[in-house]
């Protein structure tokens, strides 16, 4: 008799495990063999990220990741899973333009198996959410650090730290909501203000140096891992440490992020 077929996790999963107060666990991933390692340790959502620009390709930013580099390592990933969500970053260029060229773009990620696409920007990226969500495209916004404006930014460094960007932040992320966003990425802000922002939508929030109080936590799989070079950023906790195998680290990570332990005291702006 054949095996049933694992029905994939869908949005609607995501927004109701963040209304039971369930975690979700997101990692990072660019090949089908991680994408079937994370998938058996229980990550809920892969994220195909434009930081394969760093950890891949060995860039030292995202900017130079193509459309075409990201619709490849989608389709490697959803050929190594068959339950865990899959999001896709739309790289840079590829979401500035227009909402209709983002529309033709973003579906290319669609057809190679992302299940939802994520957007860099604030308030400015609102009419383009909403016209995606409106067409059938499911977005997650992303707030605080934007890694392709860092140039702009000015460096990698915590935002929303004063009161004016705080509240800008706080004021983008209800936008972006209303535009139609369905999941909220924020990097690398105060964990008051994830706590804040997280406690004012009704949709999922996803932290990356952002506070425990997010609906769910990512990291870069070669940070949490420890592979990646050079000083790992504070948000991240390395771990291989205490493991003995990386199946064994990546369920540590799942089980540390659903039961709350982490991101701990030290990992938090």
């Amino acid at each position: 008799m054949d095996q049933p077929v694992a029905k994939r996790i869908t949005i609607t999963a995501l927004q109701n495990a963040c209304r039971e107060g369930r975690k979700i666990a997101m990692l990072t991933c660019y090949d089908a063999t991680f994408a079937a390692v994370l998938e058996e340790a229980g990550v809920d959502v892969l994220l195909v990220g434009d930081s394969l620009g760093n950890v891949i390709q060995g860039r030292s930013s995202t900017l130079p990741v193509t459309l075409d580099d990201m619709v490849y390592h989608v389709r490697c990933v959803e050929r190594g899973t068959h339950k865990a969500f899959i999001m896709a970053d739309m790289p840079f260029g590829t979401f500035q333009l227009s909402p209709q060229e983002t529309f033709r773009n973003a579906a290319h990620l669609m057809a190679a198996g992302a299940q939802m696409i994520k957007i860099e920007g604030g308030r400015h990226m609102t009419e383009t959410t909403g016209f995606l969500a409106s067409r059938g495209i499911p977005v997650c916004a992303h707030i605080g650090l934007t890694p392709q404006s860092v140039h702009q930014l000015g460096g990698y460094r915590v935002q929303g730290k004063n009161a004016s960007e705080a509240r800008q932040l706080c004021e983008d992320a209800l936008l972006l909501q209303e535009a139609g966003a369905s999941l909220l990425l924020m990097e690398l802000i105060p964990a008051a203000l994830g706590e804040e922002i997280t406690r004012s939508l009704s949709i999922p929030t996803i932290g990356i140096g952002a506070g425990p109080a997010c609906s769910g936590q990512v990291l870069v799989l070669h940070d949490m891992l420890g592979i990646s070079p050079g000083i790992l950023p504070r948000f991240v906790r390395n771990f291989m440490t205490d493991a003995n195998s990386i199946q064994s680290a990546v369920s540590n990570y799942v089980t540390a992020v659903k039961s709350g332990e982490f991101p701990a005291h030290e990992h938090v702006f």
